[in-house]
Formats: C-alpha cells, structure tokens, sequence
C-alpha cells in the first residue's frame, strides 16, 4: 500500500525541520564556543547530532514506504544572543515548536487512517518530551547556578562529560 501523499508531504516537511534544528543548534554551539563554555558547547553539538538522526529516520521511512523525498533548502538561523541564558531559552521554544509539528505529523497520518506512520511517529512524540525536560533542566540550572562563576564552571563541565549515543531505538 503506498503512503498517503498528505502524510509524505508532512514528514517531507518534517525532515527540513529537523535539519533547520541541527543548524540552529550549531549557531548555540558556536555561541557558547566563543563564550568560552565548551561543555554547553558540547552539550548542543550532540543536539545537532541527534536532530541529524531525526531527519535520517524520518528519510527512510518515507524511502521504505515507497516515496522519494526532496530535499529543500535549509533557513539560516537568525538568532543573537545577549546572555547566556537565551540560546537555552531559545531552544525549549524551538522544542516546543518542533512538538507542535510533529503532533501535526501524527494528526496527518491519524485523518489518513495510516496506522504505521502513527506507530513511528509514537517514538518522536515520546522523544520530543524528553526534549523539552531537558530544555527545561537546562534552564533552570542556569537561572540556579549560572550567575556565580562557580556554579557556572560546574554546570559547563557537567554538559562536557555528555556523549553522543547512536539512538539504535529511532524508528526506522
């Protein structure tokens, strides 16, 4: 049974969106380099990793499902950052934002009746929520302990010790 052309187009979309996160989340990696904080740095960097692997998953699924997806270009980031509490609080928006577009993916598949791209879409639902707790964490840390240069020193070396793990559970 081929795929719904709604629900394609949809994660066809979706996958720009994921790339446009990657990308947005260099520009808070080159932020927190030039600031100096390496493992906030770090921390974004296995963002933009995960959000790369987001798009290969949803990529193959359409190509397992019989649709070629095209890939369009990617918007530049237009962020600036005053402080370094703005990139994170700019990231859980952008978390957010990116939920509402996968519900929308889900809500897609759900009108089209199409059972398994709702089935893999559980995962990125599921994902999305621990995106953004741990945006949340992030910013709460920083509001705690990011004031005083001691506070500030630990919480970049905890995001430091962070490590990329290839998500063998994405649904592919």
């Amino acid at each position: 049974m081929a795929i719904n052309e709604n629900v394609a187009k949809a994660l066809e979309d979706q996958i720009n969106k994921e790339l446009y996160s990657a990308y947005l989340y260099l520009t808070f990696a080159d932020y927190y380099e030039d600031r100096g904080l390496k493992g906030f740095a770090n921390w974004y960097m296995i963002q933009v990793q995960e959000e790369t692997d987001h798009a290969k998953a949803l990529r193959r699924y359409l190509l397992d499902n019989d649709y070629k997806p095209t890939m369009e270009a990617i918007a530049k980031p237009d962020k600036t950052f005053a402080n370094d509490l703005e990139p994170l609080e700019a990231g859980l928006a952008h978390e957010e934002y990116i939920t509402s577009l996968i519900h929308h993916c889900y809500e897609v598949a759900q009108e089209a009746h199409d059972i398994r791209a709702m089935q893999m879409l559980d995962w990125f639902v599921k994902e999305q929520g621990e995106e953004e707790a741990n945006a949340r964490d992030m910013i709460s840390n920083m509001k705690l302990f990011g004031s005083d240069p001691k506070g500030l020193y630990d919480l970049d070396r905890e995001y430091a010790t962070r490590t990329y793990i290839a998500q063998t559970t994405l649904p592919m």
